[in-house]
């Protein structure tokens, strides 16, 4: 092929590329101007601000927040993550003098077959033979430790998150109270994974390009004379800070790619979830459009991101890879075009040809060590958005155990009275008392996280061995007064008595059967060990099966240490009557039943009272069966508009109640 039609190759390339840039702005265009017209009509899920959390720069920030992830992945000084660090560094140093080892050996190799020279060829190439394993070896102990270091980051970075989201109530308070991070387990999981892969790789695409460009400035220097090096640094600089400025969106596109990632796998997650309820209701078409919705949002996203990288790849090639290539070979051609230059009047035409191949293909590989330099800013713009991501979830984290939430607030326009008084009502600001044997609200207001005032102000006493039933139509507050004894909702004023929170349990309509054997379903959340050291038997644990007639199940089933999916082996009732022998395996003061035996015959339900009675185990009952007014001595009574009772059952009591 011709110079000239070369020439116009790359012309109509040129061209090519230009069309396509123009052709994706118009596209954007149209793409913006439909999502403006359809923004009234999307599925909002996710309710994070955008303008807050969007933010992910390569700036003093950044380098902040990386330092601080840092300080989690690298402990110490002297750990295992310092010495992989530290092995991959030296990895990289061998692998770049191999490197100029294989460029003047190659030299070498080609000097001999040009001149024909057969001994030069066979020193030089059986030399490239026997060092083949060493390289390979070094090769791969850098990918070893490259793969290593990912793992440890991992897993540091994932531990330290799950003691801080697993602390007390932490994860209830990030789901349930506090508003700033949706899908928590996308950042806890792919979105750990992939910093830590990102950090690494720009710590290994950072690291071997800088030892390079020092290497060979060094040969080069020696070689051509320092204005070469120089030239191609300054190009680097140059071409650096205008790639950076063009690379900005990258941070903010990656942040938002991933909370779309999240929305997208949680509409999965409760079509999983809730399957049972969407099959009564034939939702399956609905479902089908909100998962539709959510998906195209994601996929319109990715799009605009597949053609904002195609669009910078494009500058990038140019800029960071062919141009810096022009640049190198008009720096070591100079001195070779030169005909003043002393190394003509000294070298042959053979050592001229060495001297050009050896600076040519280390100018060469220099350029391309500046040009990954170039293309690290991209994988930098985009570690910085996983990074903003991972320090969010750090500081809610650290804010939730700090007992601090943030969440949208209920507004009231009513009277002034109301406002003030709406504005006194602040988080945390009830005195809670751990005392044994009692239960005591004084002038407590019970609200919602979110503000909602449910009643203004609940007062009432219950000591050791008084049954209450708590009765009153739905949504009346009979579950928010149970999150607040249990500590999971914050108490707005007034003051709390009661013991400790292990002195407390909660029985659902619906219980929790944990993963693992038939005995961690009994004795839940306590372990095999926390067992023995209460010195409680195998044989006590089957008396607690018996107690609720469920003995056979361990014969049926194949004993305490045989694993299942409990959730489906255990029918409604079985899981219920399951729930019970954990109560009277942990025997704690109070107990809050929560319509926990409707599945449960009433002579079964008899003797689960009774028991509970006779063990001392005062209960808190929601339920509407009028059987259970006999197992109680007090009624709480809530009518849903802000009014109760707290009064002793009689027989008229009884009677209306049922």
């Amino acid at each position: 092929m011709s110079a000239f039609s070369k020439y116009l190759t790359a012309k109509n390339s040129t061209i090519a590329g230009g069309v396509l840039l123009v052709l994706y702005l118009l596209k954007q265009r149209i793409r913006t101007r439909k999502q403006n017209s359809r923004k009234s009509t999307e599925v909002v899920i996710n309710t994070e601000k955008d303008g807050k959390k969007d933010r992910a720069a390569v700036d003093k920030v950044f380098f902040l927040r990386i330092l601080r992830i840092l300080r989690i992945m690298v402990p110490r000084l002297f750990c295992m993550e310092t010495g992989y660090l530290v092995f991959i560094a030296s990895m990289l140093v061998a692998r770049t003098y191999c490197d100029v080892w294989m460029i003047q050996n190659g030299t070498m190799i080609e000097s001999g077959i040009i001149s024909r020279d057969i001994n030069l060829f066979k020193t030089h190439f059986y030399s490239y033979i026997t060092v083949i394993p060493g390289i390979a070896l070094v090769n791969n102990f850098l990918k070893l430790g490259l793969n290593e270091l990912k793992l440890r980051f991992r897993e540091r970075l994932t531990k330290n998150l799950y003691d801080q989201y697993l602390q007390g109530f932490t994860y209830y308070k990030m789901g349930n109270l506090d508003n700033r991070i949706a899908n928590a387990d996308q950042l806890l999981t792919q979105d750990v994974e992939k910093f830590c892969n990102s950090v690494v790789d720009l710590y290994s695409n950072l690291s071997k390009p800088l030892l390079d460009i020092g290497l060979y400035i060094f040969k080069l220097t020696s070689a051509i004379g320092a204005q070469g090096p120089a030239i191609m640094m300054a190009y680097l600089l140059i071409s650096g800070l205008f790639l950076t400025r063009l690379r900005r969106p990258i941070g903010k596109m990656t942040v938002t790619e991933q909370r779309y990632e999240g929305e997208y796998r949680y509409v999965n997650s409760r079509l999983i979830t809730n399957s049972e309820e969407i099959a009564f209701y034939n939702g399956n078409t609905r479902e089908k459009q909100t998962i539709h919705t959510t998906f195209n949002k994601l996929v319109d996203h990715l799009h605009n991101f597949i053609f904002f990288r195609f669009s910078m790849g494009f500058v990038d090639s140019i800029i960071a890879k062919y141009v810096a290539t022009v640049v190198g070979y008009l720096v070591v051609s100079r001195p070779f075009l030169n005909l003043a230059d002393p190394r003509h009047l000294h070298s042959t035409h053979s050592e001229l040809l060495e001297d050009y191949y050896q600076s040519g293909r280390m100018l060469l590989r220099m350029s391309q060590a500046l040009g990954r330099i170039v293309l690290a800013g991209r994988e930098m713009t985009r570690l910085s958005g996983f990074t903003a991501r991972i320090t969010e979830l750090m500081k809610v984290l650290k804010e939730l155990n700090a007992g601090k939430y943030e969440r949208t607030m209920v507004s009231q326009h009513d009277t002034e009275k109301d406002t003030a008084e709406k504005l006194m009502l602040v988080p945390g600001s009830g005195q809670i008392v751990n005392r044994d044997n009692i239960i005591k609200f004084e002038r407590t207001p019970l609200a919602t996280p979110n503000g909602d005032i449910l009643i203004r102000d609940l007062t009432f006493e219950v000591r050791s061995g008084t049954n209450v039933l708590v009765c009153g139509p739905n949504g009346c507050g009979k579950s928010s007064l149970f999150r607040v004894l249990g500590e999971l909702w914050p108490l707005f004023g007034g003051h709390l008595t009661k013991p400790d929170r292990g002195k407390l349990f909660y029985v659902p309509q619906r219980p929790y059967m944990t993963l693992g054997t038939l005995r961690d379903q009994v004795i839940y959340p306590d372990t095999c060990e926390d067992q023995r050291k209460k010195g409680i038997s195998d044989q006590v644990l089957k008396e607690y099966l018996d107690n609720v007639q469920l003995g056979h199940i361990l014969e049926r089933e194949g004993g305490w240490d045989t694993v299942q999916d409990w959730m489906d082996v255990l029918s409604g009732g079985e899981k219920q009557r399951m729930a019970m022998a954990r109560l009277f395996y942990h025997k704690p003061q109070f107990a809050i039943l929560d319509e926990c035996t409707s599945a449960v015959s009433v002579d079964v339900e008899d003797y689960i009272y009774s028991h509970c009675r006779t063990v001392g185990i005062t209960l808190f009952t929601v339920s509407h069966r009028k059987s259970l007014w006999k197992h109680h001595e007090y009624y709480l009574h809530m009518d849903g508009r802000g009014n109760y009772e707290f009064k002793p059952i009689t027989e008229e009591t009884a009677e209306f109640g049922s």
